[in-house]
């Protein structure tokens, strides 16, 4: 406790020494804190991922092992603490730690099974392309300059359309860059064609580029939009959300949906502008500065150019090619 006119710090329970040593752990004995809320499971790995702070041993315990509890929270409340650790700039890290403690696979158990797909361990330091966009999301933002949560929901479904069905880098940059500007397909393909960086390799979710004419192009871009808003759907349907760890025996059952209707509309219209073939009166956004205010309210200009930026960047990175 902080004495704001006499500028003295109050602590009784060793508060400052555990900021000192970078840890994070419950005031009382954490399995009393966390069965009491099972919600201060979730708010702990977001303190740990954005401070970078380390658990307590007795909290680490805890929050493995009591976060199924998690599951008797409400839906919205779901939402926003999930949104809490992926739009405040620490989304990597969050994951992470997420998928460390067995809560990935039962708040996102499609992401989950990715990992598991993969061979990605709790305790690995390696990268993919899931933990790549959201590496590339968080250096946009930060817990001043967050973004709309339809950001980062059309993130997870872009990266699950393309690890169901690797596409060609350059598909992939026509359909970010017809995402950033409505849907003009024309536009898209004459500047993707002027790329000359090398994609990263590293992806699997990246094949080794061919040589597409026009139509070719625009209708493996039109598909994979089609996909992206498939992954969508299927992310918010609890049948297939239960059936993405049933390959996985030690993994706990989960369908939980925590994306609300309103906020599904809202991401899928990110994607349906390129299967439209151009959305009308849609102006793309000029300059390349944030504006974060915008896109904290979901401004399509914003969340687009965002998206865009975040998907040309993870396919195409700059030290690549410096």
């Amino acid at each position: 406790m902080f004495d704001p006119y006499a500028k003295i710090i109050y602590d009784y329970i060793g508060g400052i020494e555990d900021i000192r040593k970078a840890k994070v752990q419950t005031v009382i004995p954490a399995s009393t804190s966390f069965q009491e809320d099972c919600a201060r499971i979730l708010r702990a790995i977001r303190i740990a991922a954005r401070l970078g702070f380390r658990f307590s041993r007795e909290t680490a315990h805890f929050v493995k092992h009591l976060s199924p509890s998690i599951l008797k929270l409400d839906r919205g409340r779901l939402l926003m603490e999930m949104n809490y650790m992926l739009a405040y700039g620490s989304a990597e890290a969050s994951l992470r730690l997420l998928w460390k403690f067995g809560l990935l696979e039962v708040l996102l158990p499609i992401q989950a099974a990715y990992l598991v797909k993969h061979g990605f361990r709790r305790r690995d330091k390696r990268s993919n392309l899931l933990l790549s966009l959201f590496s590339n999301l968080d250096k946009l933002l930060a817990p001043d300059r967050p973004c709309h949560s339809s950001l980062w929901i059309a993130i997870l479904a872009f990266h699950k359309a393309l690890s169901d069905q690797p596409r060609d880098p350059l598909v992939v940059a026509v359909f970010s860059l017809a995402v950033y500007n409505g849907g003009d397909m024309l536009e898209a393909v004459k500047i993707a064609r002027r790329i000359n960086k090398s994609h990263d390799e590293s992806f699997c979710e990246l094949l080794e580029p061919r040589d597409l004419d026009f139509e070719a192009l625009k209708h493996e871009v039109m598909d994979f939009a089609e996909s992206s808003k498939g992954a969508l759907s299927k992310m918010t349907d609890e049948y297939f959300v239960s059936q993405a760890m049933a390959g996985y025996s030690r993994a706990p059952f989960s369908d939980l949906v925590f994306i609300p209707l309103a906020l599904y509309l809202k991401a899928s219209k990110i994607f349906e502008c390129v299967r439209g073939g151009g959305e009308r009166r849609f102006a793309s956004k000029q300059g390349s500065k944030i504006d974060y205010e915008s896109l904290a309210y979901g401004s399509p200009q914003e969340v687009r150019h965002t998206f865009a930026r975040i998907v040309f960047d993870t396919v195409y990175p700059l030290d690549l090619t410096e």
